[in-house]
Order: C-alpha cells, then sequence, then structure tokens
C-alpha cells in the first residue's frame, strides 16, 4: 500500500499502542533480566522487531503508527520507574485483581514509590526519533496518564518521600510538562494518555470500597484528578495533540472494572483539556453510548469496539451497527474505530494469535473505510 502523508489526528482508524511481544523478543527480555545477554543486544533486536511492527501497521493501512511498546514490560512503568525513578511494581492478587473470561484472576501490575519522582530528561524522545525514523506516516507516542503516578491515600508511598500530596502532585506535573516540552521539540505531534484510575470510578462495587477506606470520592474525581491532568497539560504545545484512552484493566485477557461512563462522563469529556477519547466499548460491562451526549463538538471519540482480548473477529455489519448507535448520541463525523485497548498491556499479551491481531486491526481500517471513506 502506498504510504500517505500524515494529517492531523486522531483518524478513523486507529489502534491504542501495544502490540503481541514476538515470541525472541520475550525470551530476549528474560535472557538480559538473567544476565545472559547485554543492554545492547536486547535494543538491537528491539529495533529489528519495531521495524517489522511498522511495516505490518503501513501494510494493514493505519494512519498512525507506535512502536507497539515493545521496550515495554508493563505499560507506565518505562516512564515513571524508569523514567522519573523513584517507583518500583509489586502485584496485588487479594483486592485488586484482573478477571478473564473464565472468572480466573490475575495479579495486577501496581505503583509503590519509595523517592521523589523527578524529570531528570527526555524518557521516550529516542524511541519516538528511531519510530519517526522508519517512517513516512504519523508517530503515535503513549504514555501513562498522570493519575497513575499519583496515590489518592498516600498509602503506597514509603515513610517520609512527601510531605503531602500536593507536593506529589508538584512534581508529578512538572514532569509531564518537561517530557511534553522535549517530545514536542523533537517533533511529535500526537501523544496518548493511558488512563486507568477514572475507569475505577465507574465501578459502583470498586467506588463503595474507596468510600469505605476513607476516600474523599467526589474530591478526587471532580476535583483532584481533573486539576491534576490539566496541570501537567498546561504548558502542551498547541501542535501536540492529546489523546486520552479511558482503560478498564487489559492483563493477559483480563479486566478489572466494569459500569458505564454515566458517573464521570461530564467531568471526563468537559472538564480535562485532551483533543480526543479512546473508550473501551468492547462487551456490556461498559454501559450505553448514551454517555457521548456531552462530549463537546470539538473533541473526538475513538470506539473500542474491536475486542483485543478476544479471538474472535467482529462482522462488518456488527460493526457498523453499533456505531450506528453511537452516532445517536454523537455526531458521525466525530467518531473513530479502533480495539478497545491494547493486544499487549503487559509483555505476555492477551490470549490471541498475531493472525488474530492482524485480523482485527484489518477489520478496523476496513470499516473505517467503508464508513467515512
Amino acid at each position: 500500500m502506498a504510504d500517505a502523508a500524515p494529517h492531523n489526528p486522531p483518524f478513523r482508524a486507529e489502534h491504542v499502542g501495544s502490540l503481541l511481544r514476538p515470541p525472541e523478543l520475550l525470551k530476549a527480555r528474560d535472557d538480559h533480566e538473567a544476565r545472559r545477554i547485554s543492554v545492547t543486544e536486547l535494543h538491537t533486536l528491539e529495533d529489528e522487531l519495531i521495524r517489522k511492527a511498522v511495516a505490518l501497521q503501513e501494510d494493514i493501512g493505519l494512519p498512525a503508527v507506535t512502536d507497539g511498546e515493545y521496550r515495554r514490560g508493563v505499560f507506565y512503568a518505562d516512564f515513571i520507574c524508569r523514567g522519573l525513578g523513584g517507583g518500583s511494581i509489586y502485584y496485588e492478587i487479594e483486592r485488586m485483581f484482573f478477571v478473564d473470561d473464565r472468572g480466573n484472576k490475575i495479579a495486577v501490575p501496581l505503583l509503590r514509590i519509595y523517592d521523589r519522582l523527578k524529570w531528570k530528561g527526555p524518557i521516550h524522545v529516542d524511541e519516538f526519533r528511531f519510530l519517526q525514523s522508519l517512517t513516512t506516516r504519523m508517530v503515535k507516542v503513549t504514555i501513562p496518564s498522570p493519575t497513575i503516578a499519583y496515590s489518592v491515600d498516600g498509602r503506597n508511598i514509603a515513610t517520609g518521600v512527601y510531605r503531602d500530596l500536593a507536593e506529589l502532585r508538584g512534581d508529578i506535573m512538572d514532569a509531564y510538562r518537561e517530557e511534553l516540552r522535549a517530545l514536542a521539540d523533537a517533533g511529535c505531534r500526537y501523544v496518548q494518555l493511558d488512563e486507568v484510575p477514572i475507569a475505577l470510578y465507574c465501578d459502583p462495587r470498586r467506588v463503595e470500597h474507596m468510600k469505605a477506606s476513607g476516600i474523599d470520592v467526589d474530591k478526587v474525581l471532580f476535583e483532584t484528578f481533573p486539576n491534576l491532568i490539566n496541570g501537567a497539560l498546561s504548558e502542551r504545545p498547541r501542535a501536540l495533540h492529546i489523546a486520552m484512552h479511558l482503560c478498564r484493566g487489559n492483563n493477559q485477557s483480563g479486566w478489572l472494572t466494569e459500569g458505564g461512563y454515566d458517573p464521570v462522563a461530564e467531568m471526563l469529556f468537559n472538564r480535562i483539556n485532551v483533543d480526543s477519547y479512546f473508550l473501551e466499548y468492547d462487551t456490556a460491562r461498559a454501559g450505553t453510548f448514551e454517555p457521548l451526549r456531552f462530549v463537546p463538538k470539538d473533541k473526538a471519540v475513538i470506539l473500542g469496539i474491536v475486542s483485543s482480548k478476544l479471538p474472535r473477529i467482529e462482522s462488518k455489519d456488527e460493526l457498523k451497527r453499533r456505531i450506528d448507535e453511537a452516532a445517536k448520541y454523537i455526531d458521525l463525523d466525530q467518531l473513530g474505530l479502533s480495539p478497545q485497548c491494547g493486544f499487549a498491556s503487559t509483555a505476555p499479551g492477551n490470549k490471541l494469535t498475531p493472525d488474530d491481531q492482524d485480523a482485527k486491526l484489518r477489520r478496523v481500517v476496513e470499516v473505517a473505510h467503508e464508513i467515512w471513506g
């Protein structure tokens, strides 16, 4: 397929970011952790496989490409733990867990803060430049939302690290301002924030649990979160398009939260200063399209109605019918189509084959072309 000059995001056909890791990459990462290969050998293989991932995305016809998050183990860890320092990952399965389609529990990778989070220099700029060198299409850089680096109750912060949560918020906002400026200076025009905490407030059971633990849910949701995100974006260049993917949990085909967008919709669409939204709508757990009525005319929504968790390939008629349903609440011209999440938010990936992934992405492009031209 001939390459097309990039235009302004978001696009009618999109994917969220991560792609299934090739087996040789998973083995190489294990070998590196066991000190059987050097970091240079690992990076050389990553470069080679990212070239192939870009070629695949171009062949499929996707207008925007990513590196598949091939250099990451957990989607947020590179930015927060490596980039900002002061954070490490631990796994929780008692209170927080993913559930797959068979009811199996999967541990959630959570953040522990043991030192100040500080931006020391560009985190993803070199990765952006390498990716940009491989394609003439729009490059999308995915980074965790500022809320993922935050702690609503301070329980995951080591004693003495921060005087109060306001100090933590200040460090987070400063870091995002610096990184977004660095990416824009390098030529990046498209950044996606992967947002998980706001989706927790769609789930009535989780909200009740938070209230029982003493969290002021309304203050966090309607004051702290929008102020934190907007503060982090306050100095971004005008040419930098910011999308937000609202994630309901995605680990080895497991999910974390359920409930419609109704409790968060008005705040999400009207008080957070992003340009577009990737919304998960792959199952009935996400509720109806009715909350889309709150989306202002100057923002776009990419409908995640193709499952990245299950191998079944959605029919064209099914996808078109659901897009028609959404268009009852938002102008069709404000919509696009994508899988509901990435295919591998964590390195093990979802329970699909590369052929399944390929077919789903091609279906997204086909349907988007037939609807929007």
